[in-house]
């Protein structure tokens, strides 16, 4: 094997050329490539018991609940953010398919618009259990909207989940007390009926006003810990890193190929 030394000291010139060659190809692709700022919003998952009714009206059961969620409760949420609806919503909000220069009809282009917000967004888990939303784009006070818009939209779903069992039960209190109030309900009829009858529709009113307080409340199903806010200046592409990457990267091949040219021309005995 041929000394380094020597072998760089002979090749120098050829090898200077690919590193230079290489980097300027690389620079120029990067210098062409749009710059994308990065905003990022923050929060953890509530308890997933914040519209369980019991835990606001029993304090016995109270101190049994933490205020905040589960890793379970986050794992959901993430999931949900794979779901389209989340990025047609703020395609929408935003008329993301102008900002997009999306040119087709108006279907295929909300489509396509959510689907490069999406390839834009990454929601994540931290290491300290928080749910990150990132969102980079060439305009740097977009992105910040951009990112909380998509935290609110995944509040809201969940938010709306943890309702939807509440209103169910309400509905149902309420055609129950419409039935005892219309006199359908025969398991209140002989001896004490006028007794019954009260107890239980005061049973009802102070249940429907349980109920009615958890509708109307719907408890957050994620904490804001942080809004996005306009990055300083672009996250994408990272110029420097990627240059001295190619520089390292063109070096080692244009090393290698002057070690397989050497002894190509080496004799052979």
């Amino acid at each position: 094997m041929p000394d380094i030394i020597e072998l760089i000291s002979k090749w120098w010139k050829q090898m200077l050329a690919i590193v230079l060659m290489s980097l300027l190809t690389v620079g120029v692709i990067t210098f062409l490539k749009p710059r994308l700022y990065l905003s990022v919003a923050t929060a953890v998952p509530a308890s997933s018991f914040g519209g369980d009714r019991a835990k606001i009206f029993n304090e016995n059961i109270q101190e049994l609940y933490s205020a905040l969620g589960t890793a379970d409760d986050l794992d959901m949420i993430i999931g949900t953010a794979q779901l389209d609806t989340v990025y047609l919503a703020v395609t929408d909000t935003f008329n993301l398919f102008d900002h997009y220069k999306i040119s087709e009809k108006a279907d295929a282009a909300r489509t396509k618009a959510a689907s490069e917000l999406r390839s834009r967004t990454k929601v994540m888990k931290s290491e300290y259990g928080e749910l990150k939303v990132k969102v980079w784009d060439t305009d740097k006070e977009l992105a910040p909207q951009l990112s909380n818009a998509i935290m609110e939209q995944l509040a809201a779903i969940h938010q709306d989940l943890q309702a939807s069992g509440n209103k169910a039960t309400l509905q149902a209190l309420r055609k129950a007390r419409e039935k005892m109030e219309s006199g359908k309900d025969s398991s209140l009829k002989g001896a004490g009926q006028n007794e019954q009858f009260r107890n239980r529709m005061l049973q009802y009113e102070k249940l429907i006003g349980e109920y009615q307080l958890m509708v109307d409340t719907k408890p957050p199903s994620l904490l804001i810990i942080e809004s996005a806010r306009p990055s300083v200046k672009p996250d994408k592409p990272r110029s420097v890193q990627i240059m001295i990457a190619t520089g390292i990267l063109s070096l080692l091949f244009a090393l290698f190929a002057a070690l397989v040219i050497e002894r190509q021309k080496k004799p052979v005995n």
